[in-house]
């Protein structure tokens, strides 16, 4: 297996491809999933990135009559996935570690599952909150920061493990971790959110990926304030096209950030969805060559379990 900066060191500043997806919902047959990211693999990301997933709180009732709330995890499966991504693709894969909803004895566990089978790259994060909490609340036993969570990888990489009953034979993980351009939601500046992420590369940290964004300034300005910070690892930055009418507001209601109004402008005169899928792309395009003469390491996209939008845009940019 090959680290994530390895594919960046030896790409000698050629900007590589790379895309995530999401597991299938429980019960759900993977090869759809596969399928559907196939047509990208003629672009060769030398990485694919799988997300993990807390679980859910459903309320059901119990046979007293009165309503339970029954944890779900609604879309598991992202370590055999890439195992299966490996064997398919031959590519690397590179699963998220997530705080929320996770002991670190049962993140632990999970990352020496990974180990055995010769995965060296993670993306660190916090996760979300549960649904119904609204505020992230850290699992008992848990850890309430990303940073914490790169700290575990990073010991288990010196050999450490939570309780020295046993000797360690160390990892050897490539650590990903977030950034965010437009400021993470939960920060209460920008400055306390640079102050976060310094933190995270300076426990471990090897790079970085952005949250999507569709204003190239706002990722620009990002990195030079990284740099100016002392920040000197790889910020790939994240990309998604555009595809609905409505995403303008989901999108920016779920990832709290903000569109260019010529952005919002064309998307505006769309009479259908199709319509917009096709702004989506052109903006895409724009986007993806302007990244690329910027000397980007990565162009990496969310794909959604989708494929045929971001073909398109790899078609012109690649």
């Amino acid at each position: 297996m090959t680290k994530v900066t390895e594919f960046i060191r030896q790409a000698e500043g050629k900007t590589l491809f790379s895309i995530e997806i999401i597991p299938p919902l429980k019960g759900q047959n993977i090869n759809e999933l596969l399928n559907s990211i196939e047509p990208l693999m003629e672009f060769k990301p030398p990485f694919v990135d799988v997300t993990y997933h807390r679980e859910e709180l459903i309320d059901r009732v119990g046979q007293d009559g009165l309503i339970e709330r029954i944890p779900v995890r609604k879309r598991p499966g992202t370590v055999g996935i890439c195992a299966r991504l490996m064997e398919r693709f031959h590519v690397d894969a590179v699963p998220h570690i997530i705080c929320g909803g996770f002991t670190k004895d049962e993140t632990e566990d999970v990352l020496i599952d990974l180990h055995y089978l010769g995965i060296d790259n993670v993306l660190v994060l916090r996760g979300d909150a549960e649904k119904s909490a609204g505020v992230f609340k850290a699992k008992q036993g848990g850890h309430s920061y990303a940073s914490e969570l790169v700290k575990q990888v990073h010991d288990m990489n010196q050999g450490k493990l939570l309780n020295a009953e046993t000797e360690m034979w160390p990892t050897n993980f490539c650590i990903g971790v977030a950034g965010y351009p437009e400021k993470h939601f939960d920060a209460t500046s920008f400055d306390t959110d640079y102050a976060h992420l310094r933190k995270k590369v300076e426990l471990g940290a090897d790079y970085i990926v952005t949250q999507m964004f569709f204003d190239n300034q706002k990722y620009f300005q990002f990195v030079e304030r990284c740099r100016a910070e002392g920040i000197t690892v790889p910020i790939i930055p994240g990309l998604k096209p555009l595809a609905t009418k409505k995403q303008l507001s989901v999108l920016a209601q779920i990832f709290h950030l903000e569109f260019p109004d010529e952005l919002v402008s064309e998307v505006e005169k769309c009479a259908t969805d199709k319509d917009v899928r096709k702004v989506g792309i052109e903006w895409g395009i724009h986007q993806c060559k302007e990244l690329v003469a910027y000397g980007v390491p990565v162009l990496h996209f969310y794909t959604m379990g989708k494929s045929d939008n971001v073909a398109q845009i790899a078609r012109e940019v690649f």
